[in-house]
C-alpha cells in the first residue's frame, strides 16, 4: 500500500544544490491539476524553491533546477503530471515550497485567451506551507495539485485573476537498507539484488563500517557483501524493503 501523507494547502502570496551524501533524501516536485471548466489554464512557472530544516537547524531555501516555462495545467488532469525538478537535501523536514511565477499567465474561454491578473507579490513567489519529514536514503514525490476551478476568479468586467488554490500530496516512492559491517577493515562493496537477479543499488562502507543502500523499490532483496582480499563474501537473504522506511540489518559479520 502506498504511503501517502495528505497536505491540504491554500496558497498565500509571500512578500519578499545537491550532493551524493548518504545522509540525504531525494525530493521530486511534480505539477498536476484538478479540472476546471475552461479550454486552457496556462501557468508561467519560473522557479521552484523548498525551505528545509535538518538536525533542528534551519537550512534555508534550496533551489530546484527546473526548465522554466508555461504549463497548460488542464493537460495534467486525470492522473497526469509533469516533473518540475528534483533535489537532494539532508534528511529532515521540508517546511515550505515556493513557486516563482512569471507574467505569462492566461485562461482560454470560448476561444478567447485572456490574461490572468496576479498580485504583484508573484515576483517574490507563491509560498505554500508544508510540513513533510524526509528520511535519509528515501525518495519522495511532492505533487502540487492546482484546483483550476477555484483558482480562476472572474472580476465581473470580462477580466479574470489568478488566486491559486493548491492541494499538495507528499508520497514516499522508495525505501532503503542500512547497516554496519564488522570488522570495519573488511571494507566491502554492498549490493542489493532483486529476486530476478538484477543489482538495483550499490554502496560502500564508510570509515566506521556503516552503509546505506538508497532509493530502493519495495520488495524482497538479497544484500551481498564483497570484501577486500583476506575476507569472505557473504550475503543476507529475504531482506524486505517497504515504502518510506529504512530496513536496518544491524551488524553484519564478515568472515
Amino acid at each position: 500500500m502506498k504511503k501517502w501523507v495528505y497536505l491540504f494547502l491554500v496558497a498565500a502570496w509571500a512578500t519578499a544544490c545537491s550532493s551524493n551524501d548518504d545522509s540525504n533524501a531525494k525530493l521530486e516536485v511534480r505539477l498536476t491539476d484538478a479540472p476546471g471548466d475552461y479550454e486552457e489554464v496556462n501557468i508561467d512557472i519560473q522557479g521552484v524553491e523548498v525551505h528545509t530544516a535538518a538536525g533542528g537547524q534551519d537550512s534555508g531555501w534550496k533551489t530546484l533546477d527546473i526548465k522554466a516555462g508555461v504549463h497548460n495545467i488542464l493537460k495534467l488532469a486525470n492522473g497526469q503530471d509533469t516533473l518540475l525538478g528534483t533535489l537532494e537535501l539532508p534528511a529532515g523536514r521540508v517546511s515550505q515550497v515556493r513557486l516563482i511565477l512569471g507574467n505569462n499567465n492566461s485562461v482560454k474561454i470560448d476561444g478567447q485567451t485572456k490574461s490572468l491578473a496576479t498580485p504583484s507579490a508573484q515576483q517574490s513567489g507563491l509560498k505554500l506551507n508544508v510540513q513533510a519529514d524526509l528520511t535519509e536514503g528515501v525518495t519522495y514525490s511532492l505533487v502540487l495539485d492546482f484546483d483550476a476551478a477555484r483558482s480562476i476568479v472572474s472580476q465581473g468586467n470580462g477580466e479574470y485573476s489568478l488566486k491559486p488554490v493548491i492541494r499538495a500530496l507528499s508520497e514516499a516512492t522508495s525505501g532503503a537498507i542500512k547497516g554496519v559491517i564488522s570488522p570495519v577493515a573488511a571494507t566491502p562493496a554492498v549490493f542489493a539484488v532483486s529476486v530476478s537477479g538484477d543489482t538495483v543499488a550499490t554502496a560502500y562502507t564508510d570509515a566506521t563500517g556503516k552503509f546505506l543502500l538508497r532509493a530502493i523499490d519495495p520488495g524482497t532483496y538479497t544484500v551481498k557483501f564483497s570484501p577486500k582480499t583476506g575476507y569472505e563474501a557473504t550475503e543476507k537473504t529475504g531482506v524486505i524493503v517497504t515504502l518510506g522506511t529504512v530496513t536496518d540489518l544491524g551488524t553484519v559479520n564478515i568472515p
